[in-house]
């Protein structure tokens, strides 16, 4: 009888004729072992072909278990949620629902796990995150829940784990699980982060994001890896009802004449280099063949550091200080965000105004001390560079000023969902404060090409 294994994150199937193997989608013949291989994803679609040929087969891949109970706190879903979930069990239980920050995509994954009863793991970015689905899960099946990274390996029906933990241990963990969930799944299409779906058998898979586009096009790539996009509703469509009634406002500042002019050498001795080397920094690899190349002579390391220099006077002038002085006495009594690009500004930020940072340096126990007195009203103001765009539940946050930040569309819709967590009658408001007359109008323009902000 042919055979088919889980080995070391393939899938090998011994014992059928050659040319019924080239029938079964995905296999290729392994000649070191002898026998017909192909990825983990590819586990659902061989099962049915082989059924569909008649043929009688012992499953030795499949170690994955129906959950013993469903849900023990059951929450009476949202419309939207009920119609994501109705989407995805259209698609054969394989897709990606894209829904806001606030929106509950969380409770969208808890209905999925519901209804396939299969057991279930969760892939997500950070730590933070492992100990949120860690609750939820918890307290919402009513049962343990496994934990795989940050120290722990616990494998049980329900998991949670990381990305980094995921694609390193998947190879023995990819036929124990029905059900994946990849919360923020725009991370996994990255090149070590995709063997996590590789490599994982699961026949039922949900990616979770609010922004699944990537700016490599690599998104394209979660069609194979997870499914297409079934369900999708955007920050404007649910401001009002399920999230935070909201505005934004773009300030623009000016620079002193002495800043202006440091500014305008450096940006010419910058744009110099990349004429001259003919680097188009708008193209996929654009800033990786500046970083190399610069390297390579005295130029290139001028360049570099006026390419440093003039986005250090862009992303950190004075008068950007001096505008979130009259933010923080106009929104007194709010609880203000204050996002950057880079730490350095985060700290000049938190040295001006003796408000705490949080960056990718401050360590857990203290992030998290530093979030629950922000919660509490106790510190009404958090400085941050990029750590808190995704993985943190802060529903009193009402205002989000952002000094500094990339071209990315992700990471300024992201920012906004951070205080668009619907409380009372909260009216949340965005203030994005750039440097006229530099490249970083330019940038703000590319990251806010976004419905959130067309339709605000």
């Amino acid at each position: 009888m042919p055979v088919l294994d889980f080995v070391s994150g393939t899938l090998e199937l011994r014992g059928v004729a050659p040319e019924l193997a080239q029938r079964v989608p995905g296999m290729r013949y392994d000649p070191r072992d002898d026998c017909h291989r192909a990825r983990g994803l590819e586990y659902a679609g061989i099962v049915r072909a082989l059924r569909r040929e008649g043929v009688e087969f012992d499953d030795r891949a499949r170690r994955y278990s129906e959950l013993a109970a469903g849900q023990a706190v059951h929450r009476e879903p949202r419309v939207y949620q009920s119609e994501a979930l109705a989407a995805w069990n259209a698609a054969a239980g394989r897709g990606v629902v894209v829904l806001p920050t606030g929106a509950g995509k969380s409770h969208v994954a808890s209905m999925a796990i519901e209804a396939k009863r299969r057991s279930a793991l969760v892939v997500v970015p950070t730590l933070d995150l492992v100990r949120q689905w860690y609750d939820l899960l918890r307290v919402g099946f009513g049962c343990d829940v496994g934990v795989v990274g940050g120290g722990e390996h616990q494998v049980l029906p329900l998991t949670v784990t990381t990305y980094d933990s995921a694609y390193l241990h998947m190879e023995h963990l990819g036929a124990r699980f029905g059900l994946v969930v990849f919360d923020e799944c725009h991370h996994l299409p990255g090149p070590s982060y995709r063997l996590a779906a590789e490599s994982c058998i699961a026949p039922y898979r949900l990616g979770l994001s609010a922004t699944p586009e990537r700016g490599d096009g690599l998104d394209a790539d979660l069609d194979d890896l997870i499914g297409p996009i079934v369900f999708e509703k955007h920050i404007h469509e649910l401001s009002g009802r399920y999230l935070a009634e909201y505005d934004t406002q773009r300030i623009e500042i000016e620079l002193s004449d002495a800043a202006r002019e440091e500014y305008a050498e450096a940006r010419a001795t910058y744009t110099a280099f990349l004429r001259a080397q003919g680097i188009r920094m708008s193209s996929p690899r654009g800033f990786s063949d500046f970083i190399m190349r610069s390297s390579r002579s005295e130029q290139g390391q001028r360049a570099m550091a006026a390419y440093r220099r003039q986005r250090e006077i862009a992303f950190a002038a004075p008068e950007k200080l001096d505008v979130l002085e009259t933010l923080i006495v106009e929104h007194r009594g709010e609880r203000m965000l204050v996002f950057t690009q880079d730490n350095r500004t985060a700290y000049l930020v938190s040295r001006r105004f003796l408000v705490p940072v949080i960056t990718h340096q401050t360590k857990v126990r203290e992030r998290s001390d530093i979030l629950q007195r922000f919660s509490s009203g106790e510190w009404p103001i958090v400085a941050t560079s990029k750590v808190l765009n995704e993985g943190v539940d802060v529903p009193e946050a009402s205002v989000a000023v952002v000094i500094s930040g990339s071209g990315s569309v992700r990471e300024h819709v992201q920012r906004l969902g951070r205080i668009l967590r619907p409380r009372d009658d909260k009216r949340a408001v965005l203030y994005e404060i750039v440097t006229r007359g530099t490249g970083e109008t330019f940038t703000s323009e590319r990251r806010r090409e976004h419905a959130a902000y067309r339709e605000a």
